[in-house]
């Protein structure tokens, strides 16, 4: 995906300016920054929930910055919103199924306790669970970019671990570009290939995921 200046506003607001980045397949670019940055804004432009006022969004030669939400869906976007979104009185079976007419094999090899969990109401997992389900809900559809936006939140260390596994997996694989969100400054560093700093609806920053520590980029989250 190419992005090339992205402008966006909310009333007299300027809330994204200028937003320039590329994501490479097989990559994880993490996006850093403080809450109220501009971070979410950023990620329903790119999924065509808000519109942008100026720029252009590109993905895989195709100009999409017009597309609806559900042509950009088709066209290979899937999206982890923050607070998951799963419905509660579905069961996981009916959540995974929600964009997709069969579950790929993968999302049960990346997370088996949705496997062993089928039946179940989504409401009645535990907050990773649902983190979990959320993903693979986005996975089921087969997206050549994946857009994750604050995983980690509310999520106990032991289910971080089982994502940060996956979205590994994912990235390896070669055959999507992942977008992570994240406020939790080891997680990302620990998956980034490269990385974006986010101030005031601008990119301030950008790097190597490895130069991270030497580019203070943690200094960066407290200004």
């Amino acid at each position: 995906m190419v992005v090339e200046s992205l402008n966006q506003y909310y009333g007299g607001s300027h809330i994204l300016r200028d937003v320039s980045f590329e994501l490479p397949p097989g990559k994880v670019t993490a996006l850093l920054g403080r809450n109220g940055v501009g971070k979410t804004t950023l990620l329903r432009s790119l999924m065509g929930l808000v519109p942008i006022r100026t720029g252009r969004i590109v993905f895989e030669n195709r100009d999409l910055t017009r597309a609806k939400p559900n042509e950009r869906a088709r066209a290979g976007f899937g999206y982890v919103p923050q607070g998951r979104e799963i419905f509660a009185r579905l069961t996981v079976h009916e959540n995974l199924l929600m964009g997709a007419a069969r579950v790929p094999e993968r999302v049960f090899e990346l997370f088996p306790v949705l496997q062993q969990m089928l039946g179940r109401r989504g409401g009645d997992l535990s907050g990773g669970q649902q983190q979990q389900l959320a993903i693979g809900r986005a996975l089921a559809m087969r997206p050549r970019l994946l857009i994750l936006d604050e995983p980690t939140e509310g999520i106990q260390p032991s289910i971080i671990k089982e994502i940060e596994r996956a979205i590994r997996a994912l990235a390896a694989t070669g055959e999507m570009a992942i977008l992570l969100v994240e406020q939790y400054y080891d997680f990302a560093r620990s998956l980034a290939d490269q990385y974006l700093v986010m101030q005031r609806g601008e990119i301030v920053a950008r790097g190597r995921g490895a130069d991270m520590d030497a580019d203070a980029v943690r200094g960066l989250l407290t200004v």
